[in-house]
């Protein structure tokens, strides 16, 4: 209506001027600013008299929530098993109620509030009977559980087996049940923003080993520690990485249960080999060349750029950037880096505080590529180019190796070759003391 009535009065204002501008006469532009007012005031007019539109989320009475079973069969597992679970005792679920306001365009109103509800819950759920070893991964309709903040614990099912204190704050001191020979897990306040305001289907991954004394569960006394490498696989405290964009993410922590790999490592041993007492703690370096006079011996990094915290890699004295970048297979790194010294400190200290023997054990994983050019010793006189990629350990060897053509083997010549691999490298004549650490707090570990 507005823009109607000031149209008209400014073609009469702009009429009275008379004369043109641009070709439009005076009335013509009186009456376009008279409607562009008008049409202005029109908005506010409409808008505040337009109620606000309400989106809302789904509430608690629309979910489909997972039922529990009356008098469901709960498994008795032997080895590794992923089972499905059985909820054993929940409460009411608990939503937060939150609303968003979305502009609603010219004037200012007539918006659209979003009204939002998170919900969370608290459940036990029943997995095996107990006792179990532990727990390894959890899905969550299918796919890994990975919920930020979320709080779980696990009772292995003992006849001991003590309450849960969240289960025994909301039922009251000495009203909840122990669930005594079944292994179960609660969640407590678990968001279900991620699944839809609902309840998923879980199931889980669980561990037991036999109790027969001659199992091989019972009889394994020691073990190797790999992978060896990878730069902060040993770490016992997490050590994350910038990604492009500044976004962060994990080098260590990839479990489920969020906390440290070597630590869900160790624990998984404690409980599927409970009678091993001593480990080998693989630490890789890398070779270059199956020339023994030729191949460096040398810490190497995945990538000469990482950016970590708060810990950065350091190995044998050499920093990151001075550091053998390892060769790439399609874009990625052909093997983990060298782990650094503090995660192998940190390692050592942990397996010790378990009560394990340790041995600290060297290995060498060579880094030839595919389509290198280096002559290759096991040629009649190391005159074919290109060595094999990747070759296992216990492959280098005197130029050319031993039956071939021109060999150098037995020879002064191989002997020099030799020196020249171990270079200033000396037998110890006692015990060997390992430097490792970070620049002056560097640790001395002495293994005799």
């Amino acid at each position: 209506m507005a823009a109607i009535l000031l149209g008209g009065i400014g073609s009469a204002l702009g009429a009275g001027f008379g004369g043109t501008i641009l070709g439009l006469s005076g009335a013509v532009i009186g009456g376009g600013i008279g409607s562009l007012i008008g049409t202005a005031i029109d908005s506010r007019i409409i808008a505040s008299l337009t109620p606000d539109q309400r989106q809302e989320g789904a509430r608690l009475d629309e979910l489909r929530v997972t039922s529990a079973t009356e008098g469901a069969v709960i498994p008795r597992v032997y080895g590794r098993m992923r089972v499905g679970g059985n909820i054993i005792w929940a409460t009411d679920f608990r939503e937060v109620y939150s609303e968003t306001r979305q502009s609603g365009g010219k004037g200012g109103g007539g918006g659209v509030v979003v009204e939002e509800y998170s919900c969370f819950a608290s459940i036990a759920v029943a997995i095996a009977t107990g006792p179990i070893g532990g727990l390894g991964r959890i899905w969550a309709d299918g796919s890994a559980f990975d919920v930020p903040g979320a709080v779980w614990r696990l009772h292995p099912g003992t006849e001991t087996q003590m309450p849960d204190p969240f289960i025994e704050a909301t039922m009251g001191a000495g009203l909840a049940p122990a669930y005594c020979d079944t292994a179960y897990i609660v969640f407590e306040n678990l968001p279900l923003a991620t699944f839809g305001n609902r309840l998923p289907q879980l199931s889980f991954e669980i561990y037991r080993p036999c109790a027969e004394p001659d199992s091989a569960e019972q009889l394994l006394a020691a073990v190797n520690m790999i992978p060896s490498s990878a730069e902060f696989i040993y770490a016992t405290e997490p050590i994350t990485r910038t990604v492009s964009g500044g976004a962060v993410q994990p080098e260590n922590v990839n479990s489920t249960g969020g906390q440290c790999d070597f630590l869900t490592s160790l624990d998984q041993l404690e409980a599927t080999a409970p009678n091993c007492k001593s480990v080998c703690l693989v630490v890789a370096w890398f070779g270059t060349d199956l020339r023994a006079c030729n191949c460096q011996i040398r810490p190497g990094v995945e990538t000469a750029t990482k950016v970590t915290a708060p810990k950065l890699w350091l190995a044998n004295g050499v920093a990151r950037s001075a550091a053998y970048v390892v060769s790439q297979i399609s874009g990625s790194p052909a093997y983990g880096g060298t782990p650094s010294n503090f995660s192998v400190v940190q390692a050592i200290q942990e397996l010790k505080t378990r009560g394990f023997r340790v041995t600290f054990y060297p290995f060498l994983l060579m880094d030839v590529p595919a389509g290198n050019t280096r002559p290759t010793p096991y040629s009649n006189n190391a005159a074919m180019m290109g060595q094999p990629k990747y070759p296992w350990r216990g492959r280098i060897t005197c130029s050319p190796a031993a039956g071939f053509a021109g060999t150098v083997d037995k020879t002064a010549a191989a002997a020099g070759q030799v020196s020249a691999f171990f270079g200033a490298a000396a037998p110890a004549t006692s015990e060997l003391c390992l430097i490792l650490g970070d620049g002056p707090d560097q640790s001395a570990l002495v293994l005799a």
